[in-house]
């Protein structure tokens, strides 16, 4: 499993007229928290381009249990729960920094496509190598 929590605040920016963050701001939250994710082990988004490769997200989803409001600093705890076979999934869970009670959950779902012909296909090499330390596969196998 590979987890990263990522820091960030609500700014004004953020918020609807009812003073709660607008919900299509958590999946801009997603987007950042999971680059910083794969940054977190050394794989960026451009080194995974500069194989030939895109990861495109192909569903996402957002559960809104309680709104986060202005100035609120949060966390967004992500993780990648299974090595990647043909899709990439990573799930997300919103909390106030002092607090463990979950806001907003959501989960991304990603292939890896040819950047030539947009056809699907498998991680490359290098990605499963980086992401591989962090599952314990003899204990999944079982």
């Amino acid at each position: 499993m590979v987890s990263f929590n990522y820091s960030t605040t609500v700014y004004y920016k953020d918020i609807d007229q009812m003073g709660i963050v607008y919900y299509s701001r958590y999946f801009e939250f997603f987007e950042a928290a999971r680059t910083k994710l794969l940054a977190s082990i050394d794989l960026t988004v451009t080194d995974i381009e500069l194989l030939g490769v895109y990861l495109p997200v192909v569903h996402a989803e957002c559960n809104y249990i309680e709104g986060a409001k202005f100035e609120d600093n949060l966390i967004v705890k992500t993780v990648i729960r299974e090595l990647p076979k043909l899709r990439l999934v990573i799930d997300y869970a919103v909390v106030k920094t002092n607090n463990t009670k979950e806001l907003v959950t959501g989960q991304s779902t990603h292939v890896f496509i040819n950047q030539k012909t947009s056809k699907p296909v498998r991680p490359p090499k290098q990605v499963i190598e980086k992401l591989k330390p962090f599952f314990n596969l003899n204990k999944e196998r079982q």
